[in-house]
């Protein structure tokens, strides 16, 4: 049934399922979204899943999906410098262009590395929505991919986070200057970044503690305490750090979703670590299910202040393969399930704080297909108060 929501309700029509064009081996799209302010676009990068990427883009005025061209031949890599996927968010910088980096993605990275048949290592790349314009930036380390990156808004500064080694990268394009600030992770590597109003970047150590990037005085801050986790999350659950957010600078708190299933507020200081809220799980406690076992990879927030994501994947349910389409009131601390779907139509969304000017949220989904993981990908255009047009 729809749920009520002031005077509108939320059904089917609020949500819309928008194919990409021209890129029939298209697998899956992994936290490789983001919006364009300045030019109305949310960009996605769609891979194979194996050495194919097509970069898209959604205008939003018009309603029309563009594919443009594969990363291989827009970055003019060479064979040997093959890339997955791109793993990173695409993050709008100060001068206009989308940025994000490249990953592997797939047992030829993970098991050969410094093979000549192996992994080269990621890349940083920008792209521009208005010029198409598209420059490789280079790549972070050698052999390593980049699982995510995110920027300083006021100096263009790019952070990112390598696999396997979990090296915290600083990079500064205008002077070519990359900066390795250490190994901060153990075997697993979280997959998120993120940075705040000041242009601070945060990321987990193997101990989950936020560990801040303080730009001001060029160093890391180490937070004294983990990240909230429910009683008894075992540690795989418990180190792997965080897996979306969404930010609300009106309201200076930044929300976040563990791999532990945990909803979290931030309240991020310019200078020091802030204040860490634990608003508890992010689906209501049932007997079916551990609280840390339901996975979140995305996570957006409506113009209401309503928490939106959606839950389930990699085998991980709140409901026995089928995702939830959920809202979650940070003030109440309410969850309300939406919608459920079959995972043949909606079976797993990525994506972070990807929300247009007039309150539509985007994420990246998949329906999955069979067993053997072969899916179909497609973006989902969401308005918990209004109908959306495709």
């Amino acid at each position: 049934m729809p749920v009520s929501f002031g005077q509108a309700k939320i059904t089917k029509a609020n949500v819309a399922f928008i194919e990409y064009t021209g890129f029939p081996e298209g697998h899956s799209t992994w936290n490789d979204i983001g919006f364009s302010s300045k030019y109305n676009k949310v960009v996605v990068g769609v891979t194979n899943h194996a050495d194919k990427i097509a970069l898209f883009d959604y205008d939003v005025t018009t309603g029309k999906m563009t594919n443009n061209g594969a990363i291989s031949d827009l970055a003019h890599l060479r064979r040997f410098q093959w890339q997955g996927k791109i793993h990173s968010k695409i993050i709008e910088g100060p001068d206009g262009y989308m940025y994000f980096s490249t990953d592997g993605g797939e047992s030829k990275e993970e098991y050969l590395m410094d093979h000549p048949g192996g992994y080269a290592g990621g890349f940083f790349m920008k792209w521009h929505p208005q010029t198409k314009n598209f420059v490789n930036l280079g790549m972070g380390m050698q052999y390593e991919s980049l699982k995510d990156m995110d920027i300083d808004p006021a100096t263009g500064k790019l952070y990112g986070v390598s696999y396997p080694q979990a090296r915290f990268l600083v990079y500064d394009p205008a002077k070519n200057d990359m900066r390795d600030l250490g190994r901060l992770g153990s075997s697993h590597v979280p997959r998120v970044v993120f940075t705040d109003w000041w242009g601070n970047c945060y990321y987990v150590d193997w101990r989950q503690r936020l560990v801040k990037y303080e730009k001001g005085g060029d160093s890391l801050l180490f937070a004294r305490n983990s990240l909230p986790a429910f009683d008894g999350t075992p540690g795989d659950k418990i180190v792997t750090g965080i897996t979306a957010y969404a930010k609300d600078q009106k309201n200076n708190v930044i929300y976040f979703v563990t791999y532990g299933a945990k909803i979290v507020a931030f309240y991020p200081e310019k200078n020091g670590m802030g204040k860490v809220v634990d608003l508890g799980g992010v689906a209501p406690a049932t007997a079916n299910i551990k609280p840390w076992q339901p996975y979140v990879p995305n996570l957006n927030i409506g113009d209401n202040g309503k928490l939106y994501y959606i839950v389930g994947g990699h085998g991980n349910y709140v409901v026995e393969n089928k995702t939830v389409l959920m809202e979650f009131d940070p003030k109440t601390k309410k969850h309300t399930f939406i919608y459920e779907y079959p995972v043949g139509e909606l079976g797993e969304a990525t994506g972070s704080d990807t929300k247009d000017k007039k309150g539509n949220l985007y994420f990246a989904g998949r329906r999955v297909l069979d067993k053997e993981d072969r899916s179909v990908p497609f973006l989902i255009k969401f308005n918990p108060t209004k109908k959306v047009q495709k």
